[in-house]
């Protein structure tokens, strides 16, 4: 296995227009194939907290239906890394292109049937089944996704503007959710609590059809990345990435990627997924004014994210996402003692602040920084292993985590704000553990 310590330069016979024109079809597939993706993965999130815990668990306690719904959607995270390695296998022998747009299909696919299943009071036991077995497609699909784009775009970048670049994709993580919460919110506008439930909640997944052909077009415009080229017509692409992997000097920060995202995932969950059921069941807030709240907080990291970006590119992913993370760790006690005041604008506001911008401030590294830690020949492998394997338990579980400990500390959220305090001292000490010669970027 060679190590290119350059992603490959673009053919100097580029004029600067087409350099521009291709930079910016890279960037439209970045990020609409993120967008619709994630819209894909966290409709479900948000539908298991208001929608699936009724139709599809209806004969459970209010505690145990939220239980299974979040349930089924670890089960998203736990299929991701499977997804992942044989994802990340393909684009690492045969291209990031044909790859993502694979992804893609599958994705919309599964979410558009999501919107046509029968419930539980329709065809009983078999309606969970149906959802489980969509949520494991889903979670196979996205396993592709995440670290396709992000080297699309970083591969495509150069050196001085890498980090901005690897923040665009984590834009479409962040406008997805928002997408996704805001759609639900306006259906619950339009229709009253039972057309929404009849179905109202329906045209939301369906709608995904629309976005999937939309950044399926997209992304069958745009260029192979020039790093991958250069490994292919050099011919020194990997014959077992996920071996590669985690042999040699590439084992070491392979282990550290996966601690040091332990408090990413679990602060998107928790801020994303399990605040709208907290807010909505704990604190007895309307449903709509919620999943506004956490719209507004998912387009103001959207805004942030390539701020995040440059600065990456002035002071080193590394450090940024250190010093976000940290942040979000001394965040976390406080965020929930603003909720416990019951108020929904102190509650809007603290969502802003830990997860509009905090979140902004290390998410918009990670693509970057991962991207960094291994070299161009199983880099698509890397990036899969190190996001969806820590996915399953830096945030799949996390909202059941948080569910039982605050069942367990008698409603209050405090033994659940100190296992997230405990996620952020994880990732701060494995960033700080990476050292500049296991970069490759």
């Amino acid at each position: 296995m060679t190590t290119l310590s350059q992603p490959a330069s673009t053919p100097s016979t580029e004029s600067d227009v087409e350099r521009r024109t291709r930079l910016r079809t890279v960037v439209a597939a970045s990020l609409l194939g993120t967008t619709v993706e994630w819209y894909d993965f966290f409709l479900y999130a948000t539908a298991a907290s208001l929608v699936f815990n009724q139709l599809f668990f209806p004969d459970q306690t209010s505690f145990v239906g939220t239980m299974l719904a979040f349930a089924t959607f670890a089960v998203g995270f736990v299929v991701r890394p499977i997804g992942g390695v044989v994802f990340g296998h393909i684009g690492d022998r045969i291209g990031r292109k044909k790859t993502l747009a694979l992804t893609m299909f599958i994705m919309g696919i599964a979410t558009a049937l999501m919107g046509v299943l029968p419930t539980a009071e329709q065809v009983g036991v078999l309606a969970p089944v149906l959802l489980l077995l969509l949520r494991i497609l889903q979670g196979f699909a996205l396993g592709g996704e995440w670290a396709g784009a992000v080297l699309l775009a970083v591969e495509h970048s150069s050196a001085h503007r890498r980090g901005l670049f690897g923040s665009i994709p984590q834009i479409g993580l962040a406008l997805g959710l928002a997408l996704g919460t805001g759609v639900f919110a306006a259906l619950q506008v339009i229709f009253d609590d039972t057309q929404f439930l009849s179905y109202g909640w329906r045209i939301a997944f369906l709608l995904s059809l629309i976005l999937v052909i939309i950044g399926f077009v997209v992304r069958l415009k745009v260029e192979e990345t020039p790093a991958f080229r250069e490994v292919h017509d050099l011919q020194t692409r990997s014959s077992a990435p996920l071996k590669d992997v985690f042999r040699g000097r590439v084992r070491r920060s392979s282990v550290l990627g996966l601690l040091s995202r332990w408090g990413e995932g679990a602060a998107f969950n928790t801020w994303g997924v399990f605040a709208i059921t907290y807010a909505t069941n704990n604190l007895e807030f309307a449903k709509v004014p919620v999943l506004l709240a956490v719209t507004i907080a998912a387009l103001v990291m959207a805004v942030l994210l390539p701020f995040s970006g440059l600065l990456v590119d002035r002071y080193g992913a590394q450090k940024i996402y250190i010093i976000g993370i940290a942040a979000y760790g001394l965040a976390v006690f406080p965020t929930f003692g603003l909720f416990g005041t019951e108020n929904l604008v102190l509650f809007t506001v603290a969502l802003v602040l830990v997860f509009g911008i905090f979140h902004a401030l290390f998410y918009g590294a990670q693509g970057t920084l991962y991207a960094s830690l291994y070299p161009t020949e199983i880099r698509y492998t890397g990036l899969s292993v190190v996001y969806q394997f820590s996915g399953i338990y830096a945030s799949g579980v996390t909202p059941m985590i948080l569910t039982a400990l605050i069942a367990v500390g008698g409603g209050t959220p405090w033994l659940a704000c100190g296992y997230l305090v405990a996620t952020s001292v994880v990732s701060v000490a494995a960033t700080s553990a990476i050292r500049k010669q296991d970069l490759y970027l």
